[in-house]
């Protein structure tokens, strides 16, 4: 999994962000730049996340951003990764909704979503990789935990 999103260029690591309304724009823009969403999607995130509060926080570190299924502005569904050096806090009183880790969702085919949800639920059950994710810096270092965990 972690190769295709490469090879779509659907990654981005980032140092640090003034909040998590910059973390979610910045994480949908590899999904931006290649049009499989549109502008206005990142802002349906964010307008999801001020009405629900932080649900797509889903562990400490990791959150999967993605409005509905079917959304308005989405033209293809994919995943994107992106990596923050210095975490982000979504309620600055729980320190379990800090966020590293983005894998940012866009979907309107239900059959390809399905089968992104299984490979990132594989991803993320795996306590190890989501360590050593936290450490990636480069597209390189993203490269080589494919090779060492999800071959």
């Amino acid at each position: 999994m972690l190769k295709q999103l490469v090879n779509l260029n659907h990654y981005k690591f980032v140092e640090e962000v003034s909040d998590w309304k910059e973390a979610i724009r910045l994480s949908c823009e590899p999904l931006e730049k290649d049009g499989t969403i549109e502008s206005n999607y990142k802002e349906d995130i964010i307008n999801c996340i001020e009405k629900y509060g932080p649900y797509m926080v889903i562990m400490p570190m990791v959150a999967i951003p993605h409005s509905q299924e079917f959304a308005e502005g989405v033209n293809k569904t994919s995943i994107s990764f992106m990596k923050l050096n210095k975490p982000v806090s979504f309620d600055i009183n729980d320190k379990e909704k800090d966020v590293q880790i983005f894998f940012t969702l866009a979907s309107c085919n239900s059959e390809q979503h399905l089968v992104n949800m299984q490979k990132l639920s594989e991803l993320l059950i795996n306590e190890e990789l989501l360590e050593e994710l936290k450490k990636v810096t480069n597209v390189e270092e993203l490269l080589q935990l494919q090779t060492k965990y999800l071959n």
